[in-house]
């Protein structure tokens, strides 16, 4: 079957989502930073609602314990996550602009590294990078807003995973608790959880939605 055209694929993401909300999604730019159990989920969230441009941010490449949780394919092992993510999008949804950073953040890069978003989604599962980023977009970017994670961990009930506004331009998704660290596994289901009050918030935030 033919690749939709990008007015096919358009007009069937307004069809869903309304004209007022699609043309938001279509003008909006988030940075999805950690392209892993997160960030793979995250990113193709953003794809799938029509988001205009999306800015992948990771270092690492895939290994095969990622294939639990994260959105790869085994024949895509050992390749960097942020273009393998790349690829993915564009199969997903090829007319949403997706850009590839193969890059650690670090506190010296980080000003000047999201001028060009909306939003800036904390995807990482080691805590050191997690704060590093953090700090960073709270001291650099006051004003822009920051969607971040913290707890996943274990079978617990999803019900757990929660939304929680922490500061007028921070948000915090997750339990709050559970931690790999504590030797409780990541599974994909619950990830995923998590990754969608993710996703869904940037959503909220492009469309002008109060939760």
């Amino acid at each position: 079957m033919a690749v939709p055209t990008k007015e096919e694929l358009r007009a069937a993401l307004a069809s869903r989502h309304g004209e007022e909300i699609q043309q938001k999604f279509e003008k909006a730019s988030v940075a999805v930073c950690g392209a892993g159990g997160l960030g793979s989920n995250v990113s193709i969230c953003l794809a799938r609602a029509g988001v205009g441009r999306i800015k992948i941010i990771d270092f690492d490449t895939i290994e095969p314990s990622n294939l639990n949780r994260q959105q790869y394919t085994a024949d895509q092992v050992g390749l960097p996550k942020a273009e393998a993510m790349a690829g993915n999008l564009h199969k997903i949804n090829p007319y949403c602009q997706v850009e590839a950073h193969v890059m650690k953040i670090t506190p010296e890069n980080i000003p000047g590294l999201f001028d060009d978003v909306d939003i800036v989604m904390e995807c990482f599962d080691n805590p050191v990078q997690k704060a590093i980023l953090v700090n960073g977009v709270l001291e650099n970017y006051p004003g822009k807003d920051l969607i971040a994670a913290s707890g996943m961990a274990g079978m617990n009930s999803g019900n757990d995973i929660k939304t929680r506004k922490v500061a007028r331009h921070f948000y915090l998704c997750g339990d709050t608790v559970s931690d790999v660290g504590a030797g409780l596994g990541l599974y994909s289901a619950r990830v995923m959880i998590c990754a969608a009050h993710e996703a869904l918030k940037a959503l909220q935030l492009i469309a002008g939605v109060e939760d």
